[in-house]
């Protein structure tokens, strides 16, 4: 798989995440107007509730005496109501009647007008208070009413919904990355096994050669040289591949110094950068050497990946890779600082992402993999600190000392 094509996968993802986002959107946006709908329709209903009482009541004062039965008002009207509501005299001055608005016993007369006069003024923020009156000119009274408990309650509604919706897809999106990390990391594992283990017979016969040839180059300088160095490089490559086949498994940490670590990281660099045609000078800069608990292959490995990313971000052909290492309390910091071109601050949020890459060639798994052996395996964290473009970028390795 080359870099264009993770690329796409990635792309493919972000249009699947946008598509999901959009559907849980739709259907959201459904849940709430058809909540809002209901509630609309049974506000409705309370008001032509309210209006028949209040109707009900201009009847009764128009009727003459001894004329029909009022038992329906009373029976059925008064009785389907079952939201708080307050009648009053003209002015609202004087509470004739309350229904519906609960009220303790312990209350005192102050206490419990006070109590009514807020409810009032909260009811006719909600409804405009239904006047009830003598031949349509004289005002007998007016009528002040709520909300129901049920529209209360699906006035709520929606947030609950709401709520548990997006419980549901925030448990479904952890599932979801915790299955995916998952995956990957059995990818990874799988890999970098298969590698170790299609390197390995190789290298061991290799090695074997190389003995063989050095035992029939007795006495000639040039051809003993030239053994040497393909021995510096079948021991690298060794090395390449026990790192690999630590991959997956409980590496073994031990208390290890810093600042040997790096140096010897950086001696392998200083023999091959002159080859590259650029003139990098690298340097560490320790006030005390520290002690850190780590694997060493592997914590090689980490410093040897932001030493390449350093480098290539060095494209001028001169400049500067610092190492510092700094002790605080119970951490110790190293920070990886370049001379290059910096990163985009749009990139900033994607240079661990696997497969995320600005270089023409690589797939981009470098400080990915790097990310994944300082925290998985080491228990520390690898940010990026800062990053200026046409100043440079840093990188911080913190850990437990």
């Amino acid at each position: 798989m080359d870099r264009s094509s993770i690329s796409g996968s990635i792309s493919s993802s972000g249009r699947i995440k946008i598509l999901l986002l959009g559907l849980a959107f739709l259907i959201v946006a459904g849940i709430l107007f058809y909540t809002y709908d209901i509630v609309q329709r049974l506000h409705e209903r309370e008001q032509r509730v309210a209006g028949m009482y209040a109707r009900s009541l201009e009847y009764i004062a128009n009727a003459k005496a001894g004329e029909g039965d009022y038992s329906f008002v009373f029976n059925e009207v008064v009785n389907a109501i079952d939201f708080p509501m307050i009648e009053t005299d003209p002015a609202s001055s004087l509470i004739k009647n309350v229904r519906n608005v609960p009220l303790d016993s312990t209350w005192d007369a102050e206490r419990r007008e006070r109590h009514l006069r807020d409810l009032i003024r909260e009811m006719d923020q909600i409804h405009t208070p239904i006047v009830v009156a003598y031949q349509d000119t004289i005002i007998l009274s007016r009528i002040h009413y709520g909300e129901s408990p049920l529209i209360t309650q699906l006035r709520l509604l929606p947030f609950v919904e709401l709520a548990a919706v997006a419980v549901f897809i925030l448990i479904g999106y952890i599932s979801f990355s915790y299955i995916k990390r998952s995956e990957q990391s059995s990818i990874w594992v799988g890999m970098a096994r298969e590698t170790a283990h299609q390197l390995g017979t190789p290298i061991s016969s290799l090695l074997g050669w190389t003995e063989l040839l050095r035992s029939h180059a007795a006495g000639n300088v040039a051809a003993s040289e030239t053994l040497a160095e393909m021995s510096n490089d079948l021991q690298r490559l060794q090395k390449i591949a026990d790192r690999f086949s630590k991959i997956g498994s409980r590496p073994d940490l031990r208390e290890e110094p810093v600042t040997d670590i790096i140096n010897h990281v950086v001696q392998y660099f200083q023999r091959r950068i002159p080859h590259t045609g650029k003139k990098v000078t690298l340097a560490i800069e320790a006030n005390s050497d520290e002690l850190v608990s780590v694997n060493r292959e592997l914590f090689e490995w980490v410093i040897e990946n932001l030493t390449k990313n350093a480098l290539d971000a060095i494209e001028s052909g001169e400049g500067r890779i610092t190492y510092t290492i700094t002790g605080h309390h119970r951490h110790v910091f190293i920070d990886v600082t370049d001379t290059g071109k910096g990163i985009d601050p749009k990139h900033r949020a994607q240079v661990f992402r696997p497969g995320f890459s600005t270089k023409k060639r690589g797939w981009g798994l470098g400080l990915s993999l790097a990310k994944r052996i300082v925290e998985s395996y080491h228990s520390g964290r690898l940010t990026l600190k800062e990053s200026r473009p046409g100043v440079g970028t840093t990188f911080r390795i913190k850990l437990k000392r």
